[in-house]
């Protein structure tokens, strides 16, 4: 982990620990709070057309950045409970995802590894 990472880690941990939150953050309570963060974050974009879409990114910028950093701090907390380093996590599953979509099969393609 990367020394700023470290420190941010430390201040959310913090913030939790001064709240006695911890009682609240069970590993199945965080995965329901990223995945409500996440719908909160889609909803932003629920309907609006795809020509649209690059003003109203611009237009709701400040919402979008609020609920990206709900779901990097529930995530943070999630990896911290669980043991897992975000960083190496992200870097092994590049690895698989390497393996399962060689650029020979999956360029230019959107289709799942298991469809190439």
């Amino acid at each position: 982990m990367r020394k700023n990472e470290e420190a941010l880690i430390k201040q959310l941990l913090k913030f939790r620990k001064d709240r006695n939150w911890e009682q609240f953050h069970t590993a199945k309570s965080l995965a329901i709070s990223i995945s409500i963060e996440t719908s909160e974050l889609l909803s932003i974009f629920q309907w609006i057309k795809d020509d649209k879409l690059e003003e109203y990114i611009k237009e709701k910028f400040s919402d979008i950045k609020d609920e990206i950093a709900d779901i990097y701090i529930y995530l943070s907390f999630l990896a911290y409970d669980l043991g897992i380093d975000l960083e190496e996590a992200a870097k092994e599953k590049m690895i698989l995802n390497a393996k399962r979509y060689p650029v020979s099969k999956a360029k230019d393609s959107s289709k799942k590894y298991t469809e190439l």
